[in-house]
């Protein structure tokens, strides 16, 4: 071949990509810091000035009834006694966003509670400026977006957030000196079908110089010639949109000898264009994929939003939606990113119990949502018994609340992931779960003792698989016996390898990429799977 720069890495199974490069300013990375209290404050004072600026304007193009409304509002905003009860939030350590919710919680309820009809009235008012200031703190959006359509991603690493603002619709791929397949933006450049490559360590390269990336293989070509392409490039070059699709003939036909298909995705884009047919239902929606920022953590109405768009697409079908897993490797907003070691601290529903106002504000968005559909509640990072018995509380709590405000609701079934081992080998411990998810990517995660992100440890970490199966064996028996639901969300389902383990396993509930939908289907049929 040419004397084209070749790099070895590990792909990501989804085909090859030509294109330029765009290359990262600098290493790109999830972590945040978090802001000092004075920091807190200032951003809370700006956003409220901002607001009522906002209002003002607004007044003098208005005309006298509707000013009357914005004046009330403005008013509201300089009460000074709201102030400092978000700044006594601060001062305990709340971020500005969820400090305002708090200060607001109160008078919103009390608002609405009245016998008066004029005052019960003034509780949208109260809404309406508590969402103001939260759009306020969230600020203009960052232009996370800040690469050509098409190109090739060429970084130390990737935050996913990055990659969820970009528009994959026009083809490019990634190619990653560090980073691991078993990354979270690995698997959402599976689930959209963007090739791949990571650890294909430091080079040189130019902006704008044409890079090959097989994801397949995890070869990295630079300045690849025609002939490098004619050899590499399978039928076709495999780029974003383009991975196969079902057709309508596969429409009704997902469910393979009594096993359940279902979809993993982390936000709308997921399933654009797709029909709800092609699937029985969402196995795992990742919440902290949808926000883009902390003041979205604290805004209700937006995630309802969220949460209802995809209801609606899943037409009936049920759709499990996981809380927020922050912490780790997600600090979204700072969380965690102190902690010594992450992984093993303040994450996933732990953080969320820490945290009652951020989860209360979930579970309400979650409880409206559902009685627009079917929605089923995911625990992420569960350890022992009491974490579900807790979070189960709080819904019929906020249920209750909701309910007496006359808001429609439905209490969704809540179930956990079977993620932390000491949770998988006391399955029977936890009654009060509905329903059982494994996810396989942390579980071989802490039962191997290796991280999935680094690859000088993945021959380990794979290595690890049949401690992993026989785990899972274990949990699907405990489950049977339990009379309880048991699937697999993790990376582990999507592998055709592996799937004729878990179906003996007695798995008969798998959740994948949407990417992945076909080649499961294949496998199964191909496993003569009988239910």
């Amino acid at each position: 071949m040419s004397g084209a720069l070749r790099l070895q890495g590990q792909g990501n199974g989804c085909g090859c990509v030509i294109g330029p490069v765009y290359l990262a300013a600098e290493p790109l990375s999830p972590h945040g810091g978090q802001a000092s209290p004075s920091q807190e404050f200032e951003s809370l004072d700006r956003a409220i000035a901002g607001s009522v600026a906002a209002l003002e304007a607004l007044m003098v193009a208005t005309d006298q009834a509707s000013a009357d409304i914005l004046e009330f509002q403005i008013e509201m905003l300089r009460d000074p006694v709201i102030g400092e009860m978000a700044a006594e939030q601060i001062g305990k350590g709340q971020n500005a966003a969820f400090a305002w919710v708090t200060a607001l919680e109160e008078y919103i309820a009390g608002f609405e509670q009245s016998e008066d009809e004029d005052i019960r009235a003034r509780a949208v008012d109260m809404i309406d400026i508590r969402d103001r200031v939260l759009r306020a703190l969230e600020g203009a959006p960052a232009d996370a977006d800040g690469f050509p359509a098409g190109s090739i991603f060429v970084g130390r690493d990737m935050a996913p957030s990055l990659f969820l603002a970009h528009d994959w619709m026009q083809g490019g791929g990634i190619a990653l000196e560090a980073g691991s397949t078993a990354s979270h933006v690995a698997l959402l450049a599976r689930a959209r079908g963007v090739p791949m490559a990571v650890g294909i360590g430091r080079f040189a390269v130019d902006a704008a110089t044409l890079v090959l990336v097989d994801g397949d293989s995890g070869l990295v070509m630079v300045h690849p010639s025609d002939a490098d392409i004619a050899a590499l490039a399978k039928p076709a070059l495999v780029i974003a949109e383009d991975a196969p699709a079902l057709g309508p003939a596969d429409a009704t036909a997902l469910s393979v000898g009594g096993v359940e298909l279902l979809v993993n995705i982390s936000g709308i884009a997921d399933i654009r264009d797709r029909d709800p047919g092609t699937c029985d239902g969402i196995g795992l929606l990742r919440t902290e994929f949808l926000i883009s920022s902390v003041a979205d953590l604290a805004n209700e109405e937006k995630q309802f939003q969220l949460y209802s768009e995809i209801v609606r697409w899943a037409a009936g079908r049920p759709v499990t939606i996981r809380l927020f897993d922050l912490g780790g490797d997600k600090p979204l907003g700072g969380f965690s990113a102190e902690e010594r070691n992450p992984f093993l601290g303040l994450r996933g529903i732990r953080l969320l119990l820490s945290m009652p106002v951020m989860l209360k504000i979930q579970a309400r968005a979650l409880l409206r949502a559902g009685a627009l559909g079917t929605i089923k509640v995911l625990l992420p990072m569960v350890t022992v018994a009491s974490e579900v018995e807790e979070t189960r509380r709080l819904f019929e709590e906020e249920a209750a609340g909701l309910a007496q405000r006359h808001v429609a609701i439905s209490m969704p079934a809540i179930g956990m992931m079977v993620e932390v081992p000491a949770a998988a080998i006391m399955l029977e411990t936890f009654e009060r779960a509905d329903f059982f998810s494994l996810g396989t990517n942390d579980l071989a995660h802490y039962l191997s003792a290796t991280a999935r992100d680094n690859p000088r440890v993945a021959d380990l970490h794979r290595q690890a698989a049949p401690a992993l199966l026989r785990l899972i064996a274990q949990a699907v028996a405990v489950a049977r016996e339990m009379g309880k639901p048991i699937g697999i969300c993790g990376d582990m389902a999507g592998q055709p390898e592996c799937l004729a383990l878990l179906i003996a396993s007695g798995i008969r509930q798998i959740s994948v990429a949407p990417s992945q939908l076909a080649a499961v289907k294949t496998a199964l049929a191909q496993a003569g799977v009988d239910g």
